[in-house]
């Protein structure tokens, strides 16, 4: 999210673009570089909460000034004076939050302390597996250059999802027997 510009963002096709990072650097500032990997550089279709999702900040989206990077501007996420969001940013929100979560929630299950934006994109990862998605397309949409990293070390598995698989593979199995009957 770091970095997206409105040139990033086709909404009338709903296809977000990725072939920058924006990063910072303490005493030289932002910069924009390449993706880490080449499988960093991808194009991922919108789903419709996604595509709502940014008709509504592009939409509210306030310019309090312009600011260019290295050629790029436009920035879809900003801060309060108009600087490009970062990394730390995120985190600071997210620290935010999950205080006010775990205090407001005490009987409840509590959050981890560490959260950020990059456990989200594990999240995501383990949820999509879980849900049955196509290895090797979820490795494009992490821009994963091997698929080991998006199944080792993104994609979970859980005593329940891997009850719901061996229950989907029961049932498969018996709708086969049904079948050849």
């Amino acid at each position: 999210m770091c970095g997206l510009t409105d040139a990033d963002i086709d909404l009338e096709n709903r296809i977000i673009d990725v072939n920058h990072q924006l990063l910072y650097c303490t005493g030289t500032g932002y910069y924009i570089d390449e993706p880490k990997t080449k499988s960093g550089f991808r194009r991922i279709k919108m789903t419709e909460e996604v595509y709502q999702a940014f008709r509504r900040i592009m939409d509210r989206r306030r310019f309090t000034k312009t600011v260019t990077i290295d050629g790029y501007s436009n920035f879809i996420f900003v801060t309060r004076n108009g600087n490009p969001k970062i990394g730390i940013n995120y985190n600071s929100v997210f620290r935010g939050l999950v205080k006010k979560y775990n205090k407001d929630n005490d009987n409840e299950v509590a959050l981890p302390k560490v959260v950020t934006p990059h456990t989200l994109r594990h999240t995501f990862c383990t949820d999509k597996a879980n849900e049955g998605m196509n290895p090797k397309a979820l490795q494009y949409i992490m821009g994963h250059s091997n698929i080991t990293m998006t199944l080792n070390y993104y994609a979970h598995a859980t005593f329940d999802s891997a009850s719901a698989e061996m229950e989907r593979l029961e049932k498969r199995k018996q709708q086969e027997q049904q079948l050849a009957a």
